[in-house]
């Protein structure tokens, strides 16, 4: 049964009168504030807007929601950038729910797949993440906050106020103590000021900016740049594509019988191939199966070698991996020294979808 929608206006207005308290220190003993307000100026108030469904929670209320301090989490669980946001959404989210703090994650799509409520649930379950999520696939909520990224974070006070927003990875310090400063406008005291520690591995972390020269790299027709095999590519029909004898930085290629489409491309008989020069420590592909509950075995060369050491989480020393269902696969994490490396996969079984290339 779908979830009843929740309008979230209604937790707009919410007024508390409860008096201004200080943040507690390290130890967790008091620490008064100064000039709060003055310091997060109020941005707006929160939109109107319906969830279609929730997991991990019935549709929230203002009864529930009133006097909370909430963090409304834009996300997409392919997205790379994201996932190196989680684990610190995550360890808030546990830190400040007994101080008043509601995490609500927007879950707005990316590609068609992750419009599939199933995939999500899957998805949500084995990130562990056990907040409050609200479906947004119709982008309604996206739309009324007139959001334009993932991951978003959106800061909203106990009467139902946004006070501060930050776009991107990066700045959790900065966030965390906006957090804790709403709790303690909100009359939630006790907190300690000590910054959650967090130990993200595989795609959750960081990424090695200082090595990465590879952007994000889309396949399909619609936002795709970059493709190197000869000749154009031919939208919509079933076309044996082969590669070309050398790749520049940052151009990729296929071999073998594909259809490519407006989101991504679909390999049409084994033994098909994707290659990418690229130059980064990581390098994910977000892909599965075109067809539902199918699986398509792969293998990874990177230089024409197995990876060995350079394996990602989703493949083994040797390069092998099956697709199961549709998300990010962490293919390549190399040890130093990064330089220009061409990657290739091949498909072993027919019906592999492939959406997009990023890097960390």
């Amino acid at each position: 049964m779908r979830a009843k929608p929740l309008l979230l206006s209604t937790i707009v207005a919410i007024a508390i009168g409860a008096p201004r308290v200080g943040v507690a220190d390290d130890e967790g003993q008091p620490r008064p504030t100064t000039s709060a307000a003055a310091q997060l100026p109020v941005e707006g108030e929160l939109p109107a807007a319906s969830a279609m469904e929730w997991l991990n929670s019935p549709p929230l209320t203002g009864a529930e929601l009133r006097g909370k301090v909430i963090l409304v989490d834009f996300w997409t669980y392919s997205c790379v950038n994201w996932r190196r946001t989680l684990p610190y959404v995550r360890a808030w989210a546990e830190k400040y729910k007994d101080h008043g703090l509601v995490v609500i994650g927007v879950h707005t799509p990316e590609f068609d797949f992750e419009k599939n409520v199933e995939n999500v649930r899957r998805a949500v379950k084995e990130m562990g993440i056990d907040y409050p999520i609200a479906i947004d696939s119709d982008r309604t909520i996206w739309r009324a906050f007139k959001n334009d990224f993932w991951p978003a974070l959106y800061f909203v006070d106990a009467q139902g106020r946004i006070r501060h927003h930050y776009l991107g990875e990066g700045e959790y310090d900065r966030s965390e103590k906006v957090i804790q400063q709403l709790l303690a406008e909100a009359g939630n005291g006790g907190i300690a000021r000590k910054p959650v520690s967090v130990h993200p591995r595989g795609a959750e972390a960081a990424a090695d900016l200082g090595s990465m020269k590879s952007p994000e790299t889309y396949v399909g027709s619609e936002q795709g740049k970059n493709f190197a095999s000869p000749g154009n590519a031919e939208l919509g029909k079933r076309h044996v594509y082969a590669l070309p004898a050398r790749l520049r930085l940052n151009y990729w290629a296929l071999a073998g019988e594909w259809t490519v489409g407006k989101q991504s491309i679909v390999l049409n008989e084994a033994g098909g191939r994707v290659a990418y020069r690229f130059h980064a420590r990581d390098l994910n592909l977000v892909m599965g199966p075109a067809a539902r509950r199918a699986s398509v075995r792969f293998r990874v060369l990177i230089n024409g070698r197995p990876p060995g050491t350079a394996h990602g989480s989703d493949v083994d020393a040797d390069g092998n991996g099956t697709l199961a269902e549709p998300r990010l696969y962490q293919l390549i994490r190399q040890p130093k020294p990064i330089a220009d490396r061409q990657f290739e996969i091949e498909f072993l079984d027919p019906g592999a979808e492939v959406f997009s290339f990023t890097f960390g």
